[in-house]
């Protein structure tokens, strides 16, 4: 155990030697050392987990050392917290070398005050170890930073009576001023207890209880300089203090000509009894209460007035004596100091607070560019798919008007010419019949081609003939038909229309991919319509979400030709509470995964291979459904298929 308290002390002053020195080096140097010493605070680190008591203040001071090189102001943190660890574990030497070097962080930054207050505390803490040496050695070189120590400011003492007062100092000043207290030990006491407390409330709480104890007094009150204004910040007794924040002029508990005149002078007054002052027997407060023993003292720091603490003790004449003067004399030089630490701690608080609120502000307003940025670009996607769309559907309604008017003359001019075909060959083959009942017996040679030409089999299949060029003239004109009532260039607005019709022209234009071919059997289509009313909507928007849906039906079944020797397409429609309509369409060949549901309307999304879909056909249907007021789901099971549903208002 004890070679391994060895060893954990040689890795701490170790890394504290190679940071000192680390400045000097050059960058590479530098690099090495910083290196070293990250090894060591692994160490450190484990040790402090384990062992927090022993270690933890270590691996604070070295990292705080560290991060001074680093140019990291978290330094400040961690010199704090390890003076605080310290302290708490009873490592007063310990204490004392991170009071110093937190000292010596605050002077090179030019902050001397600062340095000033935590070179005191590392004084107080050497002699307290009884490090002669080291703090004789802090003497010669840092007394700029000692003055509170090593020159006591004198007490002006003014009263009806004055109280003479002699300080005990030591027989030499080469005695290092060890000795320069009362009682060393409790004056330190009370001065750490006073320059741990960094939160200002906490503060002056401490100092006020601390300050009524140790000068004997009964209350008091504590007046500081905030923003050119003077405000009482604390009262009580010492059972309770009081935080408060009232200006002096609105305060009517202390005697403020008193106060003024020591902000004047900033020079403590003591009084033996203050009700028979003469210099201030005008003050209403002293005509009111009657104080007796009163001392009222400044508390400032190399020259500047920051504040001003009155005590009152109204039971005995006289009861501030000249050591317990002293000893609250020393206590608001360190006041000073702590108040001044409190104040930067709270500025650095509330500015932490303030730049964490912008953080957290700014951060908001990323997250909410961001949002928007993803809501645009989502936006962007379905007007990108949507102009795909419609260009695919104005380039097909040009291509279907071109069609339909180069079929159509052709067909009509046919049709119109197979009614007068029809009627010529009637004639004819009357005329024929004719000759063949007058003349019976025909030349050789019209026996000959009659026999040829089968004449008997042309009576018969001729009237065939003209009846199928008729069915198919027919055929082409409902092809056409369908497919201008498909794209419906001359319905751009709103109409009631039959949805079955709608529907049928779907099924007939894609006829050629539900019939069967050489390596595919036929896809059947059944059909459970019910009794649908006319519904207002844009007919070829919703032509095109049937187109949609049935197309990618056959595209499934096609890609699952070994589940079903028979596949089918059912297509189911009807009523829903006399308000809604619903179209289903499904298929029982094929599953869409439950995790591909809510994506597959989304724009460029498809499970399909590259170069068989664009991924707009779905998510053009949901647009177009939403356009109509209506919804489109999608329902998939293994063993039921497919099924997506079409739900619309009926208007």
């Amino acid at each position: 155990m004890v070679g391994f308290l060895q060893f954990a002390e040689h890795n701490f002053y170790y890394s504290l030697a190679l940071l000192a020195k680390c400045s000097n080096g050059n960058e590479a140097e530098q690099q090495s050392t910083l290196e070293k010493v990250a090894e060591n605070q692994k160490l450190m680190s484990q040790w402090a987990f384990h062992a927090p008591a022993n270690h933890q203040h270590k691996y604070d001071l070295v990292e705080a050392e560290r991060a001074k090189i680093l140019g990291h102001l978290d330094a400040i943190t961690y010199y704090d917290k390890a003076i605080q660890g310290a302290k708490e574990n009873g490592y007063i030497q310990e204490e004392a070398l991170s009071n110093e070097l937190a000292a010596k962080f605050y002077l090179a930054w030019g902050k001397e005050k600062l340095a000033a207050d935590y070179m005191q505390q590392a004084y107080y803490c050497y002699a307290h170890w009884g490090a002669k040496a080291k703090i004789a050695h802090l003497e010669q070189q840092y007394p700029q930073l000692l003055t509170a120590i090593l020159q006591p400011p004198n007490l002006a003492i003014t009263s009806t009576a004055t109280i003479p007062l002699t300080l005990m100092r030591g027989v030499t000043k080469s005695s290092s001023n060890q000795n320069l207290y009362l009682d060393l030990q409790a004056v330190m006491k009370a001065a750490q207890a006073i320059s741990q407390e960094i939160e200002l409330e906490k503060l002056l709480a401490t100092l006020m209880q601390i300050a009524i104890a140790n000068a004997g007094a009964q209350i008091g009150h504590l007046v500081l300089c905030q923003e050119e204004q003077w405000l009482v910040v604390a009262q009580g007794d010492r059972e309770l203090v009081k935080t408060l924040e009232i200006p002096l002029e609105q305060y009517s508990e202390i005697p403020k000509s008193l106060i003024y005149a020591v902000g004047r002078t900033q020079e403590t007054a003591v009084f033996e009894d203050l009700s028979d002052s003469v210099q201030f027997a005008n003050d209403r407060y002293i005509i009111t209460h009657q104080p007796k023993s009163v001392l009222c003292t400044p508390i400032s720091r190399q020259g500047k007035l920051s504040g001003i603490l009155y005590l009152e003790n109204n039971l005995t004449l006289g009861a501030f004596t000249s050591d317990r003067i002293e000893i609250l004399q020393l206590l608001t030089s360190q006041a000073a100091i702590s108040v001044e630490n409190a104040r930067l701690y709270q500025q650095t608080e509330n500015y932490s607070c303030t730049l964490e609120a912008e953080v957290e502000h700014k951060t908001q307003a990323l997250n909410q560019k961001a949002q928007d940025l993803e809501q645009t670009l989502k936006k962007l996607q379905q007007t990108q798919g949507q102009l795909i769309h419609s260009e695919k559907m104005s380039s097909l309604g040009q291509l279907v008007a071109g069609i339909a008017h180069e079929i159509n003359n052709p067909v009509n001019f046919i049709k119109g010419n197979l009614i007068h075909t029809e009627n010529y060959v009637a004639d004819m083959m009357s005329l024929l019949m004719l000759y063949e009942q007058e003349y019976p017996q025909p030349s050789r040679a019209i026996q000959d081609k009659r026999e040829e030409i089968d004449l008997d089999f042309l009576f018969e299949d001729a009237n065939q003939t003209l009846e199928s060029m008729k069915v198919g003239s027919d055929r082409i004109s409902k092809i056409v038909q369908s497919l201008r009532n498909f794209v419906r260039l001359d319905e751009a607005e709103i109409k009631a229309v039959d949805l079955h019709s709608g529907i049928e022209s779907t099924l007939l234009i894609l006829q050629h991919r539900l019939q069967a071919s050489e390596n595919q059997p036929e896809v059947r289509v059944i059909k459970e319509y019910g009794d649908l009313p006319l519904v207002t909507c844009y007919p070829s928007q919703l032509n095109q979400v049937f187109l949609n849906i049935i197309n990618n039906a056959i595209d499934a079944i096609r890609d699952n030709l070994q589940s079903s020797k028979y596949p089918e397409i059912r297509i189911r429609t009807g009523v829903i509470d006399r308000e809604w309509l619903r179209i289903a369409i499904a298929n029982t060949d094929s599953t869409i995964p439950v995790s591909l549901h809510e994506r597959i309307f989304e724009p460029f999304f498809t499970t399909k291979p590259v170069g068989r879909g664009q991924g707009l056909g779905l998510f053009v249907s949901y647009s177009i459904i939403q356009q109509h007021r209506g919804t489109l789901t999608v329902r998939s099971q293994p063993t039921e298929g497919t099924e997506f549903e079409i739900v619309l208002p009926i208007y």
